[in-house]
């Protein structure tokens, strides 16, 4: 028994101790973001940096382990309700849930807005995100309410743009990036307005901007 039981104490030594990394983490991501300091994250948690790296030997597995299941929750949660309202009103609402969940969290707009090519469980992440994104969009262009020349870039970038503007205008216009966000989807919708004279970007070369972010 005697053997057994240090076994014991240290598996949930070790469980506690990454829970309290995850908590620190989180609050440490949410206002820094996601290059926010490890080695203040392990002191905020009141831990050795090589604790810290025995749970998560990279930054991105400690990313993950704060951010993979919300993520996943919100992509099946828009999944669920792909059918539940008309096209226009369908990829409003994708763009203002998206926006809205980053715009409060600068760790979750960078996990969301970045690649991270190294790494099998963020590249499935967003690969079904951007697979959610082209059906919304896909719908609302062959139900004639949103623009043929709109691309899933374009609203990649309508997420940087807001999480920028958010984050320079916190605490004084903290909502002001629901009119920029309303002022795109209104640029988004079917008018009789001009063509756009700059092509968007590719998926090869958004997938470049993206990965780029994270160095």
């Amino acid at each position: 028994m005697s053997a057994v039981e240090p076994s014991l104490s240290s598996r949930r030594d070790a469980r506690l101790n990454r829970e309290l990394l995850i908590a620190h983490a989180r609050t440490a991501f949410a206002e820094q973001g996601a290059m926010a300091s490890l080695e203040g994250i392990a002191r905020s948690a009141d831990l050795a940096i090589g604790t810290l790296y025995r749970h998560f030997p990279r930054r991105i597995d400690l990313l993950v382990a704060v951010y993979g299941a919300p993520l996943q929750k919100f992509l099946d949660d828009i999944e669920a309700g792909m059918n539940s309202a008309d096209p226009w009103d369908r990829f409003c609402a994708f763009l203002r849930v998206l926006c809205s969940a980053q715009v409060s969290d600068r760790g979750f707009c960078d996990f969301v807005s970045q690649r991270f090519p190294d790494d099998e469980r963020t590249e499935a992440l967003h690969n079904h995100l951007c697979g959610l994104a082209e059906r919304v969009l896909t719908q609302a262009q062959e139900a004639g309410v949103v623009r043929l020349d709109v691309t899933t870039a374009d609203l990649v970038m309508l997420l940087w743009a807001s999480s920028r503007i958010a984050e320079v205008t916190g605490g004084i216009a903290p909502r002001a990036w629901r009119r920029n966000l309303d002022l795109a989807l209104d640029g988004f919708r079917v008018t009789d307005g001009h063509d756009l004279p700059e092509p968007p970007l590719d998926d090869t070369r958004l997938y470049r901007v993206m990965a780029r972010l994270n160095g």
